[in-house]
Formats: C-alpha cells, sequence, structure tokens
C-alpha cells in the first residue's frame, strides 16, 4: 500500500478543525446567553489593540470593539466581515446558531478573475454561505451589493447599504491646505499588485515636469515581487529623491501620515469601500482615484477627481499616467477649495458616531425578535 501524503495531511486538517471546534464551541455552549443587552463576538480570540498595525476589515472590528466590547464567549450576536474573518468561521457560525446568537456579516467585495485567476469560485462559495446565513447583511456600498449580487447571489433576508466610517473628530484637519511649491502625494495600503504602485510612479514623473517639487509618500506593506518591479522604474526616471516608502501605520499614527499630504492618489481600480479614502477625506486631503468600482459614491462630486478607467471582472486595464497627472494637476489648481468640499462630505455622511449608532439600531432589533 503506497502512502499518500496528501490524504494524510488532509485527515490532520480535518482533525484540527473538529478539535478547533470542540475546544471553543464547549466554552461558548456552556457559558449560555446573556439575560439583556447587546454583546458582541467577533470570531477572534483576542483583538488587535489600536496601538497595533490592522487594516481592512479589522480596523471596522476595533471601532465597534471601543462600543461593543468583544466577548469570547457571553455573547449574543456573532459580527463577522467578509474581508477579514477568522479561518474557522463556518464553525463559528454553527456554534452561533445551536447557542441562539444573531450572526450579522458585513460585506465588502468578492473575487473575480481580474483580481484573483485561480481559485476565485472557490472563495466566491465560501463567502455565498456566509451571506445567505446571516439574519443580517452591511454592504459597504453600492458597489459591494453589485459584485454581491453577481458572484455571491441576490440575498433575499434583510440588508442595507452602510459605508465605512471614520471618527471625524481624531481625524481632522491640521492646516487648512495651502500648495506652493512644494507638494506631496500619498499611496497608501497595502501593495500587493504591481499596477498601482507603478502607476502613481509613472504619473509622479509626469507632474514633476509641471510641479518639480513634488515627490510621492508610499505607505504600507509593499509586496517583495512588487518592490522589485518597481525599483529599476524609479531608477530609469530618476526619482530616487522624489519617492519615500513607510512601513505600515497604526490607527494611532494615521492622522499624522494623512496630515503629511496634499493629495491621496488612490490608483487600485473597481476598489470596493476603502477605509484609507474615507480618513484621508475627514483629514481634508483630496482624492485622485479611479472612477471605478464604489470610490465615485465615496468621493462625490467635488471630493476629488476621478480619472476614467476600463471596468471588467475579466481583466484590469490601469488609466494611463497622463491621465492620473492631469488629475492630480487639476486638484492642485485649486487644493483648498477641495480640501474643504472633501471635510465636509466626510463629516456629513461618514462620521463614525452615526455608523455606531445604526448597528446599535440594527442589533437591538435583531435581538429584540
Amino acid at each position: 500500500m503506497l502512502f499518500n501524503y496528501q490524504t494524510l495531511k488532509n485527515k490532520i486538517s480535518q482533525i484540527r478543525y473538529l478539535w478547533n471546534g470542540i475546544r471553543k464551541g464547549i466554552p461558548i455552549i456552556l457559558s449560555g446567553m446573556p439575560d439583556q443587552g447587546v454583546h458582541l463576538f467577533y470570531g477572534y480570540d483576542r483583538l488587535p489593540a489600536f496601538s497595533e498595525p490592522a487594516h481592512g476589515g479589522m480596523i471596522k472590528i476595533q471601532r465597534l470593539n471601543e462600543v461593543f466590547p468583544h466577548r469570547s464567549r457571553h455573547f449574543n450576536i456573532l459580527y463577522m466581515v467578509s474581508s477579514n474573518h477568522p479561518f474557522d468561521a463556518s464553525q463559528l457560525c454553527d456554534i452561533a446558531r445551536y447557542k441562539k446568537a444573531k450572526f450579522v456579516w458585513n460585506q465588502n467585495g468578492v473575487a473575480y478573475p481580474a483580481w484573483m485567476p485561480s481559485g476565485w469560485e472557490e472563495k466566491n462559495a465560501k463567502m455565498a454561505r456566509f451571506l445567505h446565513r446571516a439574519d443580517y447583511v452591511f454592504f459597504q456600498s453600492e458597489y459591494a451589493q453589485c459584485c454581491a449580487d453577481q458572484y455571491l447571489g441576490k440575498r433575499s433576508g434583510p440588508s442595507e447599504i452602510l459605508y465605512n466610517a471614520v471618527d471625524t473628530k481624531l481625524f481632522s484637519p491640521a492646516a487648512q491646505k495651502n500648495i506652493g511649491k512644494n507638494m506631496t502625494l500619498l499611496l497608501i495600503g497595502s501593495q500587493y499588485q504591481s499596477y498601482c504602485l507603478e502607476s502613481a510612479i509613472l504619473a509622479l514623473e509626469i507632474i514633476r515636469k509641471d510641479r518639480i517639487h513634488t515627490r510621492l509618500v508610499v505607505v504600507g506593506k509593499v509586496c517583495e515581487h512588487v518592490m522589485v518591479s518597481v525599483r529599476q522604474l524609479i531608477c530609469d526616471l530618476r526619482l530616487e529623491d522624489a519617492i519615500e516608502f513607510l512601513p505600515s501605520f497604526t490607527q494611532s499614527e494615521a492622522v499624522e501620515i494623512f496630515n503629511q499630504g496634499d493629495i491621496l492618489l488612490h490608483t487600485k481600480v473597481q476598489d470596493v469601500c476603502p477605509g484609507v479614502v474615507i480618513e484621508a477625506m475627514a483629514c481634508g486631503v483630496p482624492i485622485v482615484y479611479s472612477s471605478s468600482g464604489g470610490v465615485p459614491e465615496l468621493v462625490g462630486q467635488y471630493g476629488g477627481v476621478g480619472v476614467p478607467t476600463s471596468c471588467s471582472w475579466e481583466e484590469r486595464t490601469p488609466p494611463e499616467p497622463e491621465l492620473w497627472a492631469e488629475a492630480v494637476l487639476k486638484v492642485a489648481e485649486d487644493i483648498s477649495g477641495y480640501s474643504e468640499a472633501v471635510r465636509q462630505r466626510a463629516v456629513e455622511r461618514y462620521d463614525l458616531r452615526s455608523w455606531i449608532e445604526r448597528h446599535r439600531q440594527v442589533f437591538s432589533e435583531l435581538l429584540s425578535k
């Protein structure tokens, strides 16, 4: 009988999965349900503090946790986010249902060929189960709901669109924007696809022909394969002194970083509801963005300039560098006007207090049934 390593590996994974379900499930079930109030479990053994690096869905969980503290056992609502949920999320849903706790799902984007050439069907199949199983779903944008309808199936249960939020008292402009000779562009977020960073670098080279003192600050993790592809580009364009790379940052460091910049250059195509855009807006930083996905919903007519983009589920075609440069220079002509408009929109539409209150209302309604 031949030894089958893959079969053994699968068996070990199944045993670990079963053991994890027992390890977590029994204490949760035995702890019972709270008699009253809203008590949330976010699926993790531990949540990172604001002083620790976090991104995407975890930031939303951190903000909710400030008002609805994480309870890993004695809870009545399981709350998970599609872009950052634990590996044992399916087990936790089963446990929560057995416990008679409600399940709330926060839906961001989906997988599709242009973003994930292989494995996207399997990823969506898992996500669809959460979407349709939840007692309530928050879609992060109209585009998020459109993506879900297309790839996960139209949901029949209760749901709504609720944009991401930011504490607009904490995230606020340091001073009125007034660009002189110097201008700083920000590119913020994990760079795992080379086109985002390459677009910004190529645009910078064109912009500097008009504004020689313009610089680009790239903040966040840059995957090694992306860095390899752009190192030579930076050298060829002689932009070594015009580009600065900063590491990932914590929420407690975020405001200072945003206030270093004059314009946020968001080059990702078909982004769903990027928190970085909303945070920049709250700090009065105008947005130059790909006119695709959910970002146009966020920025609105006066918060920045969208760059025309070809949208496709099958392939990504980023805008030409000249179009990025043209949009940046347009915003630079009236930086104070754009800054004031984008700050006002953030305060009116994306303030954290309204976001929290809507969650509170939904949680209360679910628990009253």
